[in-house]
């Protein structure tokens, strides 16, 4: 028996072949480096290449919303290091490969380390704002970690002696470049932490190359920064320089000097606002003992104080005058108040209820009677008639013409009244009722009368 194969189309092969390499761990990040040829930046921003080699190529695209980000601008025959992934593009049933990050190729495997742990702490949080401190405001201890022989140190030791000379600092000097630099610098924050003599630490060193500020792009770096308890300001590097360290520390600073001021206020700005919030204090203690002095000699002159007897003399007369009013004006009222008493008196007497409920008693007395009266008229009416209606049914009652010698014929059942000969034949019983009892009979011969002919001379009842 053949056996039934399964036949694809194009389509789906090309679907499935595509759903493989997208599954790839491999092909869906991956770093590959070659030299751009048939450069082209299309009118929507996408850009289309190929990246090849001594010996191989591949189609390559990077579309807009990545390439808004390089920091330079591609150019036929440049030499790269793309990011990307590698799929199928179904309609052409070709792989290509989608660039998501690209830089140009000289800085090698520093870095690709470099962008992989930045990626790899970023997944993790190290970088998150939210977990980032605030710096104190007033310092107690300044801990330094940084080299002793360097120009970073003695920048940051100036600027901290000047902005706040009152400050202490401990200076804990280590490598910052080398083998040993990231050991160093991880075992200075530990142990600072565990000292607990500084409340801010600044952590860095001056300018240079990539592989220079090395030791502060270390995975083991980054973490002690990350879990030190006191916070941190990295200053590495010059202003466009950047590290894994300025991404992980609290604060980060352009410059060592930068750091220092960052990390301590200004002891002269200090004082000068201290200087300015004191001039406005006197300033306002001025300004509020002269009103005092000015409403003192104020009130040092009102009538109150020069003659006391003749103000209150004043007022004792204008209270005589106001309780003269008072008194008018409550007896006024009180009159007022009588004589409308008087008038809803008279008003009440005028509608007293009780002679309005005696003559409606008198009403009511009177209707009562005529309704009985018409009551008794109309019974009497009503019975009259019952009477008369009783005389006309039994008068038309079958009962007094069977007393005159009638009777009424019923089938054997007595459920049909006979009224023709057509309704019976001969043999059948028949029930004959009369005034006074009934018969059981059966019918034994029947005759039946002449009919009428119309001029009355037909036999019958």
């Amino acid at each position: 028996m053949a056996v039934e194969r399964k036949v694809y189309s194009i389509k789906e092969l090309n679907g499935y072949i595509r759903m493989k390499l997208d599954s790839d761990v491999v092909l869906s990040d991956v770093w590959i480096r070659g030299e751009i040829s048939n450069f082209t930046h299309h009118s929507s921003g996408h850009m289309y290449f190929t990246l090849k080699d001594e010996s191989s190529r591949i189609k390559s695209i990077m579309f807009a919303s990545h390439n808004q980000r390089l920091p330079f601008v591609p150019k036929e025959g440049a030499r790269v290091i793309a990011r990307g992934n590698v799929t199928v593009y179904e309609r052409d049933g070709q792989y290509q490969f989608y660039a998501t990050q690209m830089q140009p190729d000289g800085i090698g495997s520093l870095y690709l380390a470099y962008e992989q742990l930045k990626s790899k702490l970023e997944q993790e949080g190290l970088f998150a704002a939210e977990r980032k401190r605030p710096l104190p405001r007033f310092p107690k201890c300044i801990g330094v970690v940084t080299s002793p022989t360097g120009a970073a140190v003695r920048d940051i030791v100036i600027t901290l002696q000047r902005r706040f000379p009152q400050v202490p600092i401990v200076i804990y000097p280590v490598l910052v470049q080398g083998k040993g630099a990231a050991p160093a610098i991880v075992k200075a924050i530990k142990t600072l932490n565990a000292m607990g003599e500084a409340d801010v630490l600044i952590v860095g060193r001056g300018g240079g190359s990539l592989e220079e500020l090395w030791a502060f792009n270390e995975e083991e770096v980054a973490r002690a920064i990350y879990q030190s308890a006191i916070p941190v300001i990295s200053a590495v590097g010059h202003e466009t320089d950047f590290t894994i360290a300025d991404f992980v520390a609290d604060l980060r600073a352009a410059t060592p000097t930068a750091a220092a001021e960052l990390a301590v206020p200004h002891a002269g700005e200090l004082a000068a606002q201290l200087r300015q919030q004191q001039n406005r204090l006197r300033q306002s203690l001025l300004r509020r003992s002269q009103r005092g002095g000015e409403r003192l000699a104020s009130l040092q002159r009102s009538l109150a104080l020069v003659g006391p007897r003749r103000y209150l003399t004043q007022h004792t007369q204008r209270l005589d005058m106001l309780r003269q009013r008072l008194s008018g004006a409550a007896e006024a009222r009180l009159s007022r108040a009588r004589e409308r008493q008087t008038v809803l008196q008279h008003s009440l007497q005028r509608f007293n209820p009780r002679d309005g409920v005696l003559a409606a008693r008198q009403r009511t007395e009177g209707m009562r009677r005529e309704l009985l009266s018409a009551m008794q008229a109309r019974l009497q009416d009503k019975r009259s008639r019952f009477v008369a209606e009783m005389r006309h049914l039994d008068a038309l009652s079958p009962l007094k013409v069977m007393s005159r010698g009638y009777s009424l014929v019923y089938d054997q059942e007595e459920q049909h009244l006979i009224k023709s000969l057509k309704e019976v034949e001969l043999g059948d019983l028949v029930v004959i009722k009369l005034n006074d009892g009934q018969l059981d009979c059966q019918v034994r011969g029947m005759k039946e009368d002449a009919k009428d002919d119309g001029k009355g001379n037909g036999t019958g009842f």
